[in-house]
């Protein structure tokens, strides 16, 4: 019997096994049949490891991988559940890629510069203020327009990214915003809730005066992504924006960040952001 016992510990390499009995016979079939061929215990899925490297979410990289964008040593792979090894070599697009240590940088990003990787017309972008923040290549959350100062925040976490800027999130953005004169009551109180900018509603959580400063000078609070939905709102009303400010993004502030400068979240900040239903 104990040579039996070792024979079979032997056989199983330290594990357990369920036994293919006539009651459970073809799920357990069916489970072995769709087993991928590589060690699963080792691997990471395919859309986890894209998502780690920076370039999208998991659900976008679902769709990339039904696409054929993905080549996993050479190969195309188009199976959702596909395990990545530590060996592999996995391309996106014809570029290798790699699942990297997630970073979170916020700038206070100064005026004239635009929110974009690079610029084929030689103008000024947010990634060179951000150059020595992270070996890691990282991507800025949303944008902010060239004439736009404030918050902005960069990562190679594609899951992340992809929930700050859903609008189902309500991720909170606050703006101050300078006009070409004062605002009258009247048109202030037009931008209280919802809004038609361009055929379609846009819903101004927070709009005031703000506190010791000139009429022109206005506190907006929003939660929509849309590119310069900020002074078209203020356009819609007869106002051009002078100046804007965003000062919150997703509750972090620009609190002891100069303009230009930035800094890497704390473990807490990242942590509460990922906490955001």
């Amino acid at each position: 019997m104990k040579s039996n016992k070792n024979s079979s510990r032997g056989r199983q390499e330290g594990k357990k096994s369920t036994p293919l009995n006539r009651k459970n016979f073809k799920k357990d079939y069916k489970k072995i049949k769709s087993t991928p061929k590589s060690d699963e215990s080792l691997g990471i899925r395919l859309n986890k490891y894209i998502a780690n490297s920076g370039i999208c979410s998991r659900r976008e990289a679902d769709t990339y991988i039904e696409h054929g964008s993905v080549q996993v040593n050479g190969k195309l792979v188009t199976e959702m559940g596909y395990k990545v090894q530590p060996n592999d070599v996995v391309q996106f697009d014809g570029t290798s890629i790699s699942p990297e240590q997630k970073r979170y940088i916020l700038l206070n990003k100064p005026k004239n510069y635009i929110t974009t990787m690079d610029d084929d017309r030689g103008r000024k972008t947010v990634m060179e203020l951000v150059a020595n923040a992270s070996k890691e290549r990282i991507y800025p959350v949303g944008r902010l327009d060239r004439n736009t100062t404030g918050l902005l925040l960069f990562t190679n976490d594609g899951d992340l990214a992809k929930k700050l800027t859903h609008p189902k999130h309500n991720v909170r953005k606050l703006y101050h915003a300078s006009l070409d004169r004062k605002l009258d009551l009247k048109d202030l109180e037009k931008l209280r809730g919802e809004v038609i900018i361009e055929g379609r509603k846009v819903f101004i959580d927070a709009v005031s005066y703000i506190n010791g400063e000139p009429k022109s000078e206005i506190g907006i609070e929003i939660h929509s992504g849309r590119n310069r939905i900020v002074r078209k709102i203020f356009e819609h009303v007869g106002y051009k924006v002078k100046k804007l400010d965003r000062v919150i993004f997703a509750e972090l502030t620009k609190k002891n960040l100069p303009r230009g400068r930035w800094r890497a979240l704390t473990q807490l900040e990242v942590a509460n952001l990922q906490k955001m239903k």
